[in-house]
């Protein structure tokens, strides 16, 4: 009882960073680690553990973004929006690319991670915010060696951000001539090619590394993981439905700015400020 006295707040936390993840994951396609990450960090940072607070952070994402990304997929899925075909020919490279990702991470420190999330997440806000579905830089998805850069690229800046393949795919998809509900769908899927490969390296990478917080497998927090996936499950298809009802692009600009402070913040923790 005690325990769980103490640590009310934390658990109280990861519970909301779960539903909000999991409405943010089906809604928008953008993947739930852009909160997730920032939440994790700030909260083992805040308990003593700052010099693996993003390490474990951008690692136990991951691991939630495996149920999420399945369940927002079959959700999608039952709204015939998922094109298997894009997910199929491009996991395989994503799946490399998160391997790669989650190995460099291994030689990144604290403050190197905060760095990349933070600037990724400022372009990510400005794409959320100013972005269009009718921006095009191409007919169809690319194939070949463009694909397989993209697919890679794609994996291994996501494995670095702890977030899903749909952060980056949504954006590419309607680049690509797809629209934006389908996208979003499909994007979803690649969160298993990123979220799976991603966790298992990521424990590996983090073994017997000292100063993780409490309850952790490699750099997975197994119980955060466990409070958040099972939020985020529960969520991820409500967001899926509300994606088909209300304005996304009203609220993607919110979440934009919200994004946007976030990013700012990691970034002035990145410089020691």
């Amino acid at each position: 009882m005690e325990l769980i006295v103490q640590y009310a707040p934390l658990l109280l936390a990861l519970v909301a960073a779960g539903i909000a993840a999991g409405l943010a994951a089906g809604l928008f396609g953008i993947g739930g680690g852009a909160i997730i990450v920032p939440v994790l960090y700030f909260l083992f940072e805040g308990m003593g553990y700052g010099e693996t607070a993003m390490h474990v952070a951008v690692s136990t994402s991951l691991a939630t973004i495996i149920l999420t990304s399945i369940r927002s997929v079959m959700a999608h899925n039952s709204h015939g929006a998922v094109d298997w075909s894009i997910i199929r020919g491009w996991a395989p490279w994503i799946v490399v690319g998160a391997l790669l990702g989650m190995a460099a991470s291994g030689y990144l420190s604290n403050r190197g991670l905060l760095a990349i999330f933070g600037s990724l997440a400022f372009l990510l806000a400005a794409q959320l915010y100013f972005g269009r579905p009718t921006w095009r830089l191409a007919d169809d998805m690319p194939r070949g060696f463009p694909r397989a850069g993209l697919g890679t690229a794609v994996g291994a800046l996501s494995a670095l951000m702890g977030i899903g393949g749909g952060t980056f795919g949504v954006s590419l998809m309607t680049l690509c001539g797809r629209p934006i509900h389908r996208a979003v769908a499909t994007a979803a899927g690649w969160g298993v090619a990123i979220g799976l490969p991603g966790a298992l390296a990521a424990i590996f990478v983090g073994w017997g590394v000292d100063g993780r917080p409490p309850f952790s497998l490699g750099n997975v927090n197994l119980a955060a993981f466990a409070l958040i996936s099972t939020f985020t499950v529960t969520m991820a298809p409500i967001g899926a439905k509300l994606a088909h009802k209300l304005d996304a692009a009203k609220l993607k600009r919110w979440f934009a700015i919200l994004l946007a402070v976030v990013a700012a913040r990691m970034l002035w923790k990145a410089l020691g400020l």
